[in-house]
């Protein structure tokens, strides 16, 4: 199997790059994405001028997607006291394309270090406006961070106590397996920072009861153990940036070399130019255009494994 590394364009390819860009543009290809075979695709990008960042708004707020669909918002007791947040489509059969009655994917999505607060509830929002059934759950049991000490203890009590976040994040897969409008064997984790390693740590003790469809994780805290790591069951898709300091694109490297030797799908992609956190709008390390290409690449990668198979 060709087991393909992380590639850097280096100036020796300027010509070349340019001239693939510029057929890219015209056949209407993302030249960002290089498949290489059907279990791992591995870039490095830079940053894309062309796409615009109007989805912003002046307060943080993000506008990713272009549907209209009304949306229910509830708040969720998944897991004894502690609730979520829990949005979807208000009338399934509106979705496009779906079918009256028929179940929808879901989606666990996992705070920052900051906890559950509004950015991550407008996430949750942008990605059920897409058809699915999304829980942001809350690992702080209520609190939401307000500065980066706070956040700093935050994080580490729940990083001491990994054994109650993980009956938490399986509470919270658990949870969607009883709506009436969710498919029970479609459901993803999705996390950034602090939760995207929860995400990987709920995909590698899933049980049956827990099993994921998928994970994806935005720079969050890596496993590279070969042997750890054969305990994926489903897809990875890892959003990295090159600049960012806690998360080396060695490091990234080591785990793709893992997935790859345990046969694990992935798709890997490390952005040029950009730091930890980049996808957060109200960050100093916010880049609008690599989140809106990365955003488009996990709607891609959530519709091939939970909505076309």
């Amino acid at each position: 199997m060709d087991k393909s590394k992380i590639r850097k364009l280096t100036k020796g390819y300027e010509i070349l790059f340019i001239l693939i860009i510029s057929v890219s543009l015209l056949s209407g290809v993302n030249y960002a994405t290089a498949q290489t075979n059907s279990t791992n695709q591995s870039i490095t990008q830079s940053n894309n001028a062309s796409i615009s960042s109007d989805f912003v708004s002046s307060n943080g707020t993000l506008s990713l997607s272009n549907s209209t669909f009304p949306l229910q918002r509830e708040n969720a007791n998944y897991y004894d006291n502690v609730s979520g947040y829990l949005v979807f489509p208000e009338n399934s059969s509106s979705v496009e394309s779906s079918i009256a009655g028929t179940k929808l994917p879901a989606v666990i999505m996992i705070h920052e270090w900051w906890g559950l607060n509004d950015n991550i509830k407008n996430m949750a929002d942008e990605l059920a406006k897409e058809g699915y059934v999304v829980l942001a759950i809350d690992l702080y049991k209520g609190q939401v961070a307000t500065s980066p000490d706070q956040a700093m203890e935050l994080v580490n009590l729940a990083r001491e106590n990994q054994n109650e976040s993980l009956s938490n994040l399986k509470a919270a897969v658990g949870y969607l397996k009883t709506l009436d409008n969710v498919n029970a064997s479609k459901i993803a984790a999705i996390g950034w920072c602090f939760g995207g390693g929860q995400a990987l740590q709920l995909a590698l003790n899933s049980n049956n009861d827990s099993q994921l469809a998928a994970t994806i994780l935005y720079y969050g805290n890596l496993v590279t153990d070969q042997e750890q790591l054969s305990k994926i069951t489903g897809p990875v898709l890892g959003i990295f940036g090159d600049q960012d300091q806690s998360i080396p694109t060695t490091d990234v490297q080591k785990f793709e070399d893992a997935l790859n030797a345990n046969n694990i799908t992935n798709e890997i992609y490390v952005y040029e130019g950009v730091g930890h956190a980049f996808a957060n709008p109200t960050g100093a390390s916010f880049a609008p255009h690599e989140l809106k290409d990365a955003w488009q690449k996990t709607l891609e990668f959530l519709n091939k494994n939970l909505k076309d198979n």
